[in-house]
């Protein structure tokens, strides 16, 4: 069966998310939703439509599954749960401390409906956060360190350029090397928040606009530069498009873990991604769940769901014997 996508918002992630589809043959895009005048919105399916984001509750018939692409900030908190009313949903959410927050509502509102919703799915949270789960499950006895980029985060640079007199801003997370070859090398050492990562920003203010209280915003920011080690570099427009205007990202997930009667043996596991485009990589892990989320309500489960409660064959295209022929 054809699994019928629409998207919501087409930014970079509704960008990645179109192209996705075109590199799953089983699935297709129905519809790209959003709230510019949609004639002014250009896609590249041509079988697709574009339609303003308050026509999308009259294609509840038409629609398999809608992808999520807006921002955490402000959108999915709002988005996510609207949408699970109608549709099987899946999302990016990527504020870590709220997450919980945003299960709860999201769950009330799938549940009403009988449909699934898939949320924070991406590669961190994500991948990473699988990729944990196994670590800390075969190896209990150790420790966890997750190290981001360097690389453009999405969420944070969003969440920079909602900022009053933000005209445009690109961030980077940077992990510090010291901190990263301290684990590599089994160390096992204690690191906070600010030891592991600093955070790079690279803003184009308004004409006129108080760089002093935006630099202050930034880097007071709950949840997304408080806690950091935080860079704030303003820039013309010029230069970010000469010097900025890629999305590469990536980053490592390790677990050092210890076995053996007095934990005398030492391992380790490493998980890492290295990303030329952010979007497009969380795009393909966005459509990934998205079959699955469909392939779940199909079979009668309603509610919402993290990567941690969905079956890992249900992502992929292949049957259950071909996956056991080539990939067991």
């Amino acid at each position: 069966m054809t699994i019928r996508i629409g998207i919501i918002g087409y930014g970079n992630l509704g960008r990645g998310v179109e192209c996705a589809i075109k590199n799953n043959p089983d699935t297709e895009l129905v519809a790209v939703f959003t709230r510019r005048p949609p004639e002014t919105v250009k896609i590249l399916t041509e079988t697709a439509k574009v339609y303003h984001i308050d026509e999308a509750k009259k294609m509840k018939d038409d629609i398999d599954v809608m992808i999520l692409c807006g921002g955490s900030a402000t959108d999915l908190p709002v988005q996510t749960p609207e949408f699970a009313e109608i549709f099987n949903v899946v999302d990016s959410f990527d504020t870590h401390a709220k997450i919980p927050e945003h299960f709860a509502k999201v769950d009330a509102a799938a549940k009403k409906s009988g449909k699934v919703a898939a949320i924070s799915v991406g590669w961190d949270p994500g991948m990473f956060s699988i990729n944990r789960l196994y670590g800390n499950a075969l190896l209990p006895d150790g420790k966890d360190y997750t190290f981001w980029g360097k690389g453009i985060s999405q969420g944070h640079s969003d969440a920079i350029r909602r900022i009053d007199g933000v005209k445009n801003a690109k961030q980077y997370t940077v992990p510090v090397d010291e901190a990263v070859n301290a684990v590599r090398n089994g160390e096992n050492p204690e690191l906070t928040t600010r030891d592991k990562h600093t955070r790079v920003c690279y803003v184009v203010a308004e004409d006129g606009a108080d760089k002093a209280r935006i630099e202050n915003e930034i880097k007071t920011m709950p949840n997304y530069f408080a806690d950091y080690n935080t860079i704030v570099n303003f820039i013309s427009e010029e230069e970010l498009i000469r010097d900025h205007s890629g999305m590469p990202h990536g980053g490592v997930v390790i677990r050092s873990g210890n076995t053996g009667w007095n934990g005398e043996t030492k391992h380790t596991i490493e998980y890492s991604l290295k990303l030329e485009s952010n979007p497009e990589f969380t795009s393909m892990v966005l459509v990934a769940f998205a079959r699955a989320v469909v392939r779940m309500n199909n079979e009668g489960v309603s509610g919402c769901k993290t990567v941690f409660d969905i079956p890992p064959a249900y992502l992929s295209a292949k049957s259950g014997e071909e996956l056991r022929a080539t990939l067991l």
